[in-house]
């Protein structure tokens, strides 16, 4: 069974900044893209950032670019989201999800184009 686990989240202060790990587990991963959506209360999911499954090709939010990154390491079968200069427009719950489609050329920066998620973290940033 595919699992994904997402420690890292929590209570920062505008401008800190915090790492999000999602460790996959049940099958290796290094043939996918990867994703990280979040979702406010009474806000949509949004993506937030995408890694492709070889690492050469990324995509951001524009709301986030310039301030987070996303990165993957196939041997530990984890991928990270780098968060800096955190506002307080970054709170909510993030999740990871993994791409449905194996070796897509490039990122998908939509929801239903992954097909396994994980139970999301909750990041809140005080302003």
């Amino acid at each position: 069974q595919v699992q994904l686990v997402e420690p890292g989240g929590g209570l920062v202060q505008a401008g800190g900044s915090l790492r999000l790990s999602c460790a996959a587990s049940g099958r290796t991963f290094s043939s996918y893209a990867m994703g990280w959506f979040r979702q406010a209360p009474g806000k949509e999911r949004e993506f937030v950032a995408g890694i492709s499954w070889d690492g050469t090709s990324t995509a951001y939010a524009d709301s986030v670019k310039g301030r987070f990154t996303i990165s993957r390491d196939n041997s530990k079968n984890t991928f990270y989201l780098q968060m800096n200069s955190l506002k307080s427009e970054d709170t909510a719950v993030y999740y990871c999800a993994i791409d449905r489609k194996r070796q897509r050329i490039g990122v998908s920066l939509v929801w239903y184009e992954y097909s396994n998620w994980g139970q999301g973290t909750q990041v809140t940033v005080s302003s």
